[in-house]
């Protein structure tokens, strides 16, 4: 296994994000992208990218907040998350950018590129795939659905939601408004909701309980199975 720091750019801004595939592998493969949670790039999504480039991806652990920034707070990432999403066609336009350099490595099959997030990385490939990016699959997981500020277009990706029933800052109306959004833009959307899960279900650190932040060991198991899954219908 090969695992290095990836530097790109959207041309006005530098990002550092972690590479990560099998040296073995014969010919270009598919390539996901991971969005990380608002704290920045971190052992958790560095650990996702791991396991997926053991299962034949490229795996790109993406960095939006610009030159690998990593916060440490959480007050330091709230103040960090509303910068980045005061105009959302900034994280769309680093989004993109994370997907054009993936494009571009000698070891990706350019044609197989997905994106997956988490929290607010949830949020991010979901812009992603709302500005028609040429992604196959788009995975949020505990994600933010919120509109932004700009029109969307026809999905080229199918979609996965994975979501705990039980997330405050996605409660039901939530993600049915974004059910009729996807039902206007995207043919190829699903919803796996998980009961008695919050937000953050799938990070051993959560344990917020009464803010409703709570790791849930069943759910993410379930999580990851079906996005196993639904990268290798997609990326196929």
């Amino acid at each position: 296994m090969q695992s290095q720091t990836f530097s790109y750019s959207d041309g006005t801004d530098e990002f550092i994000g972690h590479l990560v595939w099998d040296e073995t592998q014969r010919g270009p493969a598919p390539c996901v992208l991971i969005a990380p949670a608002f704290g920045g790039l971190s052992d958790f999504e560095r650990a996702r990218a791991a396991e997926l480039a053991a299962l034949g991806y490229v795996a790109l652990t993406v960095d939006y907040y610009g030159n690998g920034l990593r916060v440490e707070t959480p007050e330091d990432a709230r103040a960090q998350m509303a910068a980045v999403t005061s105009d959302r066609r900034v994280l769309a336009r680093r989004m993109r950018a994370a997907v054009d350099a993936a494009r571009d490595l000698p070891q990706v099959d350019a044609d197989r590129i997905a994106a997956m997030g988490y929290c607010l990385g949830g949020k991010a490939v979901l812009d992603l795939a709302r500005t028609g990016a040429d992604i196959r699959a788009c995975i949020p997981l505990h994600g933010v659905y919120d509109a932004p500020n700009f029109n969307n277009k026809p999905f080229k990706a199918s979609v996965l939601v994975l979501h705990g029933w039980d997330d405050p800052l996605a409660p039901p109306d939530a993600l049915r408004a974004l059910a009729e959004e996807l039902s206007q833009y995207c043919t190829d959307w699903q919803v796996l909701g998980f009961g008695s899960t919050g937000h953050a279900f799938t990070n051993p650190k959560a344990q917020d309980r009464a803010g409703g932040m709570m790791f849930n060991e069943r759910s993410s198991k379930r999580a990851w199975t079906a996005l196993i899954g639904f990268l290798q219908s997609t990326l196929a």
